[in-house]
Order: C-alpha cells, then sequence, then structure tokens
C-alpha cells in the first residue's frame, strides 16, 4: 500500500512557501472551528435487518481491501473469471484482470431467471404526468432491440456513442444498449447549450447521437432536437443521429443522417447477443462541468466500476426485493451514472426515475411522486434539500412520507441544520441518513454512514466504505490526526477513473501530482477524534484571511443554522489588509426581512460561532444563487461578481436571471 511520501516535491514545496508567507504558519493546514455534537446511531429495528451491520465485517475488509473487492465481484455474472485482482503502478490500477463480462447480463440476463423476471425494474413519470412501468423482462427485450439498432448503424465495440436525452427510459435504455455490444457511452445532460454538447462531441469522437425531438423542464419545452442540430454543424465525426419521440415537437429531419427511434426498433431483432470485454475495457466518458476551461472527459472501465456500482449501492442503501428506490439525479451525471442506471439495476431494484423539477407544478412534487409510488429510499443533494426548507414544511406535510425508511444525501457536504430538516420532517425522525461523499472520478460512494452500523453525525461523511483508504493530509503528505487538512485517497479502489480522455497529462497533473503515488480528489476535510471525516469542500474555496485559511463550507453551515437563513455561499474578496475578505450570499427563508439590521445580527451571528475571524465583510441578500443544473452552487460566478469582474461563462446554470439580480442587490449594497 502507498504511504504519504516523507519528502515534499518541489512544486509541493513552492506553494507551502507561498502560503507560509500569508499565512505565516509551515503548516498550510484549513483551520476548523465548527463542531457538531449529535449523534444518532441505527435503531435496533434498522439494525435487526441491514444488510451490512457486522462490525467485524467492516474490520475484515479495511485489512484485507483487495479481497473485500473480489468478493464483491464474485457476484457479479463473469464469463471468464480474472486471474489477478489488482495490478497498481501508480497512478495506473488494473482491477479483474483477465475477466471478461459484459455488464448488461449482470444488470439484466440474470434476472430473467433469478425470479425477477416479471418484477418492476423501472417506474417512469414525465413532468406533465405521463407514466410507464417496464418490468426487468420488457427492459431486457427493449436494450436488446436497441442494441441491434446501433449495430444495423455501423456502431461496433469501442465505438463513441453520445447521448443527449431527458430523463426518459430510453436514456436508461441507450446507455445499457452501447454496453451491450462494447460502445462506449458519452451522456451529455440535456439541458447542457450546444457548445456544451459539440465540445464533449468532438473531444470523444463519437460516431453517433442519440437524442430527442424534445423535453420538459418547469413547464417549458427544451428544443433538444434543435440544440443537438446547432450542435452539429461543428461535428465532423457523427455519422448517424437516432431521435426519440418525447412529444409532438417541431423539428427539421437530415435525410440519410437522423432515424426515429420507434421507427428502427418497430423491425429491430429481439435478442442481441452481449459482447464480451476485457475487465479494463472503457465502459464510459463523462465530462466534468460547471468549472472553467475544457471539460475533462473522466474515462471508467468496466469490471472495476460494476463492481463499487454493486456494493455501494446494495449495502449503502441496504437495498432489499420490496424496495422502492428513488434516485433523484439526472443520467447525465455520475450519479445517474452509478445510482439510477448500473448499481440499482445489478441489485435488481425497483426504481422510480422523475423528467421534471422537484417545484413543478407546485413544491409539493417530489413528496407527490414519494406517496404515489411509496418510495422507500430517497437519495438527493443538500441542494434540493435546502430549496424545500425555503418552500417550507407545509408542502411535505400534505403528504404520506410514512413509506420512506432510508434517506441519502449527493453532491456536496450537508450544512448539519439541512440535515436535521431532512431527518425530522422528510424522514419523520425514524429515517437513517447516509451522507455520501465521491466524485465524477471516484466512479462510486467513497465516504458514507453504513446505515445499520454507523452512528450519524449531522454533516459528516461519517467514514470511509469498506475497502476505501482515504485520509487527511497536510501539503507535505504527512497525515493529519485530528483537524483540517486535504482530502487523499492512499490505496487504489475498483471504481477509480483509469484517465482523462486523450489528455494524459492533465490526468496526471491534476489528480496525482501533489504526492508520490495517492489520489488528491481536490477537497479539504477535517477528520475528528473519532476518525469522522468531515468534507469542507473544493480546496479552491478555502479563504486566507488574516493569516487563517478558513473553509467556506464552515462559514455557510453558521448562516444557515440561523432561524432567518435557508442557503448560503460565501466568497473571499480582495482586502488591503486581510488579503482575503469574506462575502456572504444569503437566501432568506419565508416573511423573512432583508434589512441592515438582520445583516449586523448575521455577521455576529458567525462571529458568535465560529470566531471573528470569520465574520462575513460583506452580506448580500439574494432569493437564489447561481446554481448548476446538477444543483451546484458556482461560487466562481460570485467571486466574479464580489470582485466587480467580467462574468465568466453561464452556460451550465439552471436559471442565468439569478445572476442579473444578484448583481443588481450586489451593486445597490
Amino acid at each position: 500500500m502507498p504511504t504519504p511520501s516523507k519528502k515534499t516535491p518541489k512544486k509541493v514545496a513552492k506553494r507551502v512557501t507561498a502560503s507560509s508567507r500569508n499565512a505565516k504558519s509551515t503548516s498550510a493546514t484549513i483551520e476548523t472551528h465548527l463542531h457538531e455534537n449529535r449523534t444518532f446511531p441505527p435503531s435496533a429495528a434498522f439494525k435487526k435487518q441491514a444488510t451490512f451491520a457486522a462490525a467485524a465485517n467492516y474490520v475484515k475488509a479495511g485489512r484485507s481491501p483487495v479481497k473485500f473487492w473480489e468478493s464483491m465481484a464474485k457476484e457479479l455474472v463473469w464469463k471468464k473469471r480474472w486471474t489477478k485482482a489488482l495490478e497498481w503502478k501508480a497512478p495506473d490500477a488494473k482491477w479483474f484482470i483477465g475477466g471478461k463480462l459484459n455488464v448488461t447480463e449482470t444488470c439484466l440476463d440474470q434476472h430473467l431467471t433469478n425470479g425477477n423476471r416479471n418484477k418492476v425494474a423501472l417506474i417512469w413519470e414525465g413532468e406533465p404526468g405521463d407514466k410507464r412501468v417496464m418490468s426487468y423482462y420488457d427492459l431486457w427485450r427493449e436494450v436488446n432491440k436497441f442494441a441491434n439498432c446501433l449495430k444495423g448503424l455501423g456502431i461496433k465495440k469501442g465505438d463513441r456513442v453520445a447521448i443527449y436525452l431527458p430523463m426518459i427510459p430510453e436514456l436508461v435504455v441507450a446507455m445499457l444498449a452501447c454496453a451491450r455490444i462494447g460502445a462506449i457511452h458519452s451522456v451529455v445532460f440535456g439541458g447542457f447549450s450546444p457548445e456544451s454538447l459539440s465540445d464533449r462531441i468532438n473531444d470523444a469522437e463519437a460516431k453517433m447521437l442519440i437524442t430527442a425531438d424534445g423535453g420538459y423542464r418547469r413547464g417549458q419545452i427544451i428544443p433538444l432536437k434543435h440544440d443537438a442540430d446547432v450542435a452539429l454543424a461543428s461535428c465532423p465525426t457523427i455519422e448517424h443521429v437516432i431521435v426519440v419521440k418525447r412529444g409532438d415537437f417541431l423539428l427539421r429531419f437530415k435525410e440519410g443522417r437522423d432515424h426515429w427511434y420507434h421507427r428502427l426498433m418497430q423491425d429491430a431483432d429481439p435478442v442481441c447477443k452481449p459482447t464480451y470485454v476485457d475487465s479494463e475495457h472503457p465502459l464510459f466518458i463523462l465530462y466534468t462541468s460547471g468549472t472553467t476551461g475544457k471539460p475533462k472527459g473522466i474515462m471508467h472501465t468496466t469490471g472495476g466500476y460494476l463492481t463499487g456500482a454493486y456494493a455501494t449501492t446494495k449495502f449503502v442503501f441496504d437495498i432489499k426485493p420490496d424496495d422502492v428506490y428513488w434516485c433523484t439525479a439526472d443520467c447525465g451525471w455520475v450519479t445517474g451514472h452509478t445510482y439510477v442506471t448500473y448499481g440499482p439495476l445489478a441489485n435488481g431494484a425497483t426504481q422510480v426515475i422523475y423528467e421534471g423539477a422537484p417545484d413543478w407544478p407546485d413544491p409539493d412534487r417530489f413528496w407527490q411522486v414519494v406517496e404515489d409510488y411509496g418510495v422507500s429510499i430517497f437519495y438527493t443533494a443538500p441542494t434540493a434539500i435546502r430549496a424545500f426548507m425555503k418552500w417550507g414544511k407545509e408542502w411535505p406535510g400534505q403528504h404520506d412520507l410514512s413509506s420512506l425508511r432510508l434517506l441519502g444525501t449527493v453532491g456536496e457536504p450537508i450544512n448539519p441544520e439541512a440535515w436535521i430538516w431532512y431527518h425530522e420532517i422528510i424522514g419523520g425522525k425514524r429515517c437513517p441518513i447516509v451522507d455520501t461523499w465521491w466524485q465524477t472520478e471516484t466512479g462510486h460512494i467513497m465516504i458514507t454512514p453504513l446505515p445499520g452500523l454507523t452512528k450519524t453525525k449531522p454533516g459528516s461523511a461519517t467514514q470511509p466504505f469498506p475497502g476505501i483508504s482515504p485520509a487527511v493530509l497536510d501539503e507535505n503528505g504527512k497525515p493529519v490526526k485530528n483537524g483540517g487538512g486535504l482530502l487523499a485517497v492512499t490505496h487504489p479502489w475498483p471504481g477509480m477513473l483509469r484517465g482523462i480522455w486523450g489528455d494524459r497529462k492533465r490526468f496526471v497533473d491534476t489528480y496525482w501530482s501533489k504526492w508520490d503515488g495517492i489520489y488528491f480528489p481536490g477537497d479539504g476535510a477535517r477528520i475528528d477524534k473519532g476518525g469522522y471525516f468531515w468534507i469542507l469542500g473544493r480546496v479552491d474555496d478555502v479563504i486566507n484571511t488574516a493569516g487563517h485559511r478558513l473553509s467556506t463550507m464552515e462559514v455557510e453551515s453558521a448562516l444557515v443554522e440561523h432561524p432567518s437563513v435557508v442557503e448560503a455561499a460565501v466568497v473571499g474578496i480582495p482586502h488591503d489588509l486581510k488579503g482575503e475578505a469574506l462575502a456572504a450570499f444569503v437566501t432568506l427563508g419565508p416573511k423573512q426581512k432583508a434589512d441592515e439590521k438582520l445583516i449586523g445580527k448575521l455577521r455576529d451571528f458567525v462571529a458568535l460561532k465560529i470566531g471573528a475571524l470569520a465574520k462575513p465583510e460583506k452580506v448580500i441578500f439574494a432569493a437564489d444563487l447561481p446554481k448548476t443544473r446538477s444543483g451546484k452552487i458556482m461560487r466562481r460566478l460570485l467571486r466574479d461578481i464580489a470582485s466587480g469582474k467580467v462574468l465568466g461563462d453561464t452556460t451550465t446554470l439552471a436559471d442565468p436571471a439569478v445572476i442579473q439580480h444578484i448583481q443588481r442587490r450586489y451593486s445597490e449594497e
């Protein structure tokens, strides 16, 4: 197992020196001041039925992680077993060497003979209210037929296929159909602009695009085919476009290039033999978004990724045969890949898929879905939870949520007060919460409670998943035993990215150049005396103010703890004396009055919770905060506003009008 390097690489030494000059400290660690003492052990009833509840098994997995992952891989369907579990030469890992498989046999074929043939696989609801239900047999037939359609248009093993669809069943079908024939899918979120789509198509050199005539979002029509046509004007590698008919939307067809999905499917053979691929064969490319610069094409392979997706879904969500599972993520994001398409289907789960927004036509749409389908496991983002808080508890209060037995969060750290609201209002104080940390790059959950084993702490991702080896290190690679520093992963794991598509140097520089043989995810973290991990957010969001390195996440959590505030984003702004000062963008709850008096109260409240060093220089009220369509707050745009700079790219914003609103408010301060 690689250990933290005792030598400081030259690049790191330079950063430490610069930090030392500013902070007058050689440790360059992140200071942490907020501490959460509330704990929530699993109930005796939940623990009794939990899939993973034995502490001895957890310890055993920690001692022999490779053996643990092998035991999980053996529960998948393999055409040929591996000869060696792991080959590791940093930064390159190979898992289950010599093994051959096709992921659709685990996700679909096995369920035709294990009693799940007629079990519901997908319950889909469109934003307008249309519904579809697909059994495992229905899904298997649809995937087989569409795989034959792809082959009929010349797609073969190793070819890249771009997918640009709304959250409809055909999105899952398209991903699995690509996997069925060994093609590499690249899903592009349906809310992305034509320019974003063309960038991703061209980088992957995709031969085919699968899209739809349109989609729905907050009652509006999303003109996907129109946007795709604009993108394809600069995409020379695309040979064919398949169009799913979602509605009666106006569109143009290019003869010879464009094909209707339903017409191709009419005559397609219902059986397609799976193409078996090597365990390390690429399964998909997924481009990161929401940052400046060229998107990174994160590449994941087959055997290791599926093993991680299967194991984490099984244990983190405590999946049972009668559960109705709902992950609210779109398949345009990695959460939708791992915890909508691959993980749940590999486990034979019944799951809900919903196309639209959580507040359309009213802010109780999610709770209506939970009630209608008896959802028992619910997995969503902290951003959504804070939006629910803002809309008020009366909306979920109108619905029967008694079917819920497990809640989860994903996407960013959840502040303790939002955690408590989620626990009390949505979970009825009875549902364990799994607060999960992972990334597009990691492929699957890395740090998480196990709901039948772990005593949870609001705001903490708690402990590593079995077989995962995270650590908190300082800049020199020295472990931090109690306090803040940089998050690292010191041992390879099966779902880890195998590279950035077409850019080896960027892969090494971004993730592997900070310490020798250790993965750096770019996040700050704190580890407490009990060994619990507290994710502090991106290192880019650490502010160096008056010689103190503070995590913006802690300041945001303090603000949200104030009864008037439901959401906050804190950024650094230049300051002549301190170097950097804090500017807080704040969204208030209903019936709260935004005035100078409240600004003073909020500044004092932060000082009380953290200390005077964290008191915001400016507090700006905003009806909403700029977010990507995956729900992440775009802090770089807030930094640009607060610093008076020209705004960066806003094409991924859920609501671009939010920026203009904040600019007006900021100029008034």
